[in-house]
């Protein structure tokens, strides 16, 4: 525990130190963005571990897939223990051209226990618009294995989901134009008014002009310089490199389920004293049978003898003055002996109180 806090208040003491960005690290071009892509498809070549009797829309597939190669087959008669029906899906970067591979993920959506060894048949993949981006088509690959026996089994990682690596080929291409436009659009991934505004100042003095002007907090306007005209790319690379400091909102961030405290640096908290005690109720059962006498008419009882400890550890007192630092509160919480667990109850408590001035997000 006392590691936990000493390795937490290091932490938090080097955040206390200013810190740039690139600023091509905190923002997005608006207009120059990936687009997803989905398909469905069948996967061939599996050990007897494809979809079973009830996937009717995989049996279907193999025989429309047959009939376009002039193979009449009975639909009654298909089994399908070596193919699985599988939902193939990519994302195309922007700027890719065509004939250049993409990755692709295939997942399962029937009743196959692994793909393992398969080999997707070639796939359409489309946008939202209905047209065809790329073709998929590869082995894939699991990055685990399964193997089972009568009275034992063994498995890594998920059987049913896997990539292929470069599995598609892109046919058509997301025109994206920046060299045309006279002004863009910078947005930054969070919202915050300073952080905009520092990346404002920082991108005039490089240009030497009143060419960024926020729009909000989290939108930047860049007018493009005469001197940049028809050159935008080399404009994003210029400024890309700036060094930004981004302001860091005072947040606190709990999650229950693993016990995870995160403070950022700006978190303060007023006026308040804090006594934290841990109270531990320790209920025994011991079953204990009474037999009745010998020639009576008694029956054989079974009696509970419950026994009952109540502790509760004493409970030490601890004034945070107002404006105290990350620092001070985690050696204050240190002093009372507070576990991860007990964080997560002292947060809460100082936030409904009102001393907490930072806003608390539970997960």
């Amino acid at each position: 525990m006392k590691r936990f806090l000493m390795v937490l208040l290091a932490t938090f003491f080097s955040l206390n130190a200013a810190y740039a960005t690139r600023l091509k690290d905190l923002i997005n071009i608006e207009g120059v963005r990936s687009n997803n892509l989905i398909g469905y498809g069948i996967m061939v070549g599996l050990q007897g571990t494809g979809d079973g009797a009830q996937s009717q829309f995989a049996v279907q597939s193999v025989v429309n897939m047959l009939e376009r190669f002039g193979v009449h087959v009975d639909r009654n008669q298909v089994k399908l223990k070596n193919v699985a029906a599988v939902m193939v899906t990519a994302e195309l970067p922007p700027f890719v051209r065509a004939g250049q591979r993409i990755d692709v993920t295939v997942s399962s959506i029937g009743d196959a226990k692994s793909l393992q060894g398969g080999t997707l048949l070639l796939t359409p993949l489309r946008g939202p618009d209905g047209q065809v981006y790329a073709l998929a088509q590869g082995p894939i690959s699991l990055g685990g294995f399964g193997a089972a026996g009568a009275g034992a089994a063994a498995q890594k990682n998920f059987l049913t989901v896997g990539k292929i690596p470069s599995g598609a080929i892109v046919e058509r291409e997301v025109k994206v134009n920046i060299n045309g436009k006279g002004v863009l659009r910078l947005s930054f991934r969070d919202t915050d008014f300073t952080t905009v505004a520092r990346a404002a100042e920082a991108i005039n003095a490089y240009l030497n002009g009143p060419y960024a002007k926020p729009l909000d907090g989290r939108t930047l306007a860049l007018y493009v310089p005469p001197s940049y005209r028809g050159k935008v790319v080399s404009l994003l690379a210029d400024i890309g490199d700036l060094s930004v400091e981004p302001d860091v909102p005072a947040r606190v961030v709990i999650d229950e389920r693993t016990g995870t405290v995160v403070m950022g640096e700006n978190v303060r908290i007023s006026k308040v004293a804090i006594a934290h005690g841990n109270l531990s109720v320790q209920i025994k059962e011991t079953p204990q049978v009474i037999q009745p006498p010998p020639f009576s008419a008694g029956q054989t009882t079974v009696v509970p003898q419950t026994q009952l400890q109540v502790k509760e550890e004493k409970a030490r007192l601890v004034v945070l003055e107002e404006g105290v630092s990350i620092g001070e509160l985690v050696r204050a919480l240190n002093a009372v002996g507070a576990t991860p667990r007990d964080l997560i109850a002292i947060f809460q408590a100082i936030k409904r109180a009102g001393a907490l001035q930072a806003e608390l997000i539970i997960m």
